[in-house]
């Protein structure tokens, strides 16, 4: 497995794969995808393509988000991880409810995602601009 960024002090990242966020949500992605090819036949098109689809984006969108070489979009792109972590996560609900998958597998892969959510708000979080900081506390005031 690849080293935790959370070992990597943030002046040494250089690269997405460096971040943690990106490496949790490679990791839940293609646990994602092994479970979607597990799905009864009669959902594995459907409700498994959109597990594929939704848990790919997460870590595709952090990537495409560094490389940017922008804040602002770079927070943008976490933004878009967080929103198809969220979809992941309801997918993988559906699947619990409908006892489509062995229930501890469906545990923990909301469990991981629930991780993962924190992992992309606390990176989002680092992304706010100075400005956007200074605006914050000032309104707080």
């Amino acid at each position: 497995m690849v080293e935790k960024s959370a070992m990597v002090p943030a002046s040494e990242v250089r690269s997405f794969r460096d971040l943690r966020a990106w490496q949790e949500a490679l990791e839940l992605s293609i646990d994602v995808h092994r479970a979607a090819a597990e799905l009864p036949a009669e959902h594995r098109f459907e409700l498994g393509r959109e597990l594929r689809r939704s848990a790919i984006s997460v870590p595709s969108n952090v990537a495409e988000g560094f490389s940017r070489h922008s804040r602002k979009v770079y927070r943008s792109q976490v933004a878009i991880a967080l929103g198809s972590n969220a979809e992941l996560a309801t997918q993988l609900e559906i699947l619990k409810r409908l006892n489509l998958l062995d229930g501890n597998r469906t545990t923990d892969l909301i469990a991981r995602s629930d991780d993962l959510a924190r992992l992309l708000q606390g990176l989002w979080r680092s992304l706010r601009t100075r400005a956007s900081t200074i605006e914050r506390k000032t309104h707080a005031d």
